[in-house]
């Protein structure tokens, strides 16, 4: 449920939404500045390949109406950036379908496998697995629950994530708020993996250079403006 505030901003925000559809997948002055770069042009496949391949699925995704989506039922597999990050910053917005899952997944200690860090894409309302936290939208997934003042929109609009991995730092964000944030490699972490799903995954909590990957989990999941800049190495 939204927060009162929230309600009484909502009608503003999507006024400036719609002013700002223009703008949509491209890099404004000051992003260009900051070194952000577009990992979506807005028209194309250009940049993503299936996961383990060199080419973009024939099926499933699609680059439409300025978004990149996958379409239920469609198939076609995981999608990843055809170049990997070590240290970046990331955001992208997204909606998701009635009942769905996905996810955007990063720190893949096999790029061709799709095993890492998710950050959680859920209709929390109507999905099974809304009823655990840790595999709620904007959690670690199976890991780390999201922060219990996140703000989640509802299906058909929205929502704005942001993914900073700086060093072994790792925050995940949800509409302005800070829904997780964790250390890479450090204790606190791998007990939590060795009580996951994740626990026989091989160097699974280091940290890797890894694509990005876009989940195709049978659903329908929408993208756009995904931007993302590199970090100094630390």
């Amino acid at each position: 449920m939204r927060p009162p505030f929230f309600q009484s901003l909502f009608p503003l925000l999507c006024l400036s939404s719609l002013a700002l559809a223009a703008d949509h997948n491209t890099l404004s002055p000051e992003e260009q500045k900051a070194g952000w770069t577009l990992l979506f042009d807005g028209t194309s496949s250009a940049g993503w390949v299936g996961l383990g391949k060199n080419v973009f699925p024939e099926k499933g995704w699609s680059a439409q109406n300025g978004t990149l989506r996958h379409e239920k039922g469609g198939g076609g597999g995981d999608i990843v950036s055809a170049k990997s990050y070590l240290n970046f910053e990331l955001k992208w917005d997204w909606q998701i379908g009635t009942a769905a899952n996905s996810g955007l997944k990063y720190n893949l200690a096999n790029p061709a496998k799709a095993v890492g860090f998710e950050y959680q894409l859920l209709d929390d309302q109507k999905h099974p697995d809304g009823a655990k936290p840790s595999h709620q939208t904007a959690a670690l997934y199976d890991l780390i629950p999201a922060a219990p003042n996140r703000v989640v929109l509802p299906v058909g609009e929205w929502n704005q994530s942001r993914l900073l991995v700086d060093g072994n730092h790792v925050e995940q964000w949800l509409n302005g708020v800070k829904t997780v944030e964790f250390e890479m490699g450090s204790p606190e972490l791998l007990e939590k993996v060795a009580a996951s799903k994740y626990a026989k995954a091989k160097d699974f909590g280091l940290k890797a250079a890894s694509p990005i990957l876009l989940q195709d989990h049978g659903d329908h999941v929408v993208f756009r403006n995904l931007k993302l800049r590199e970090l100094p190495a630390k």
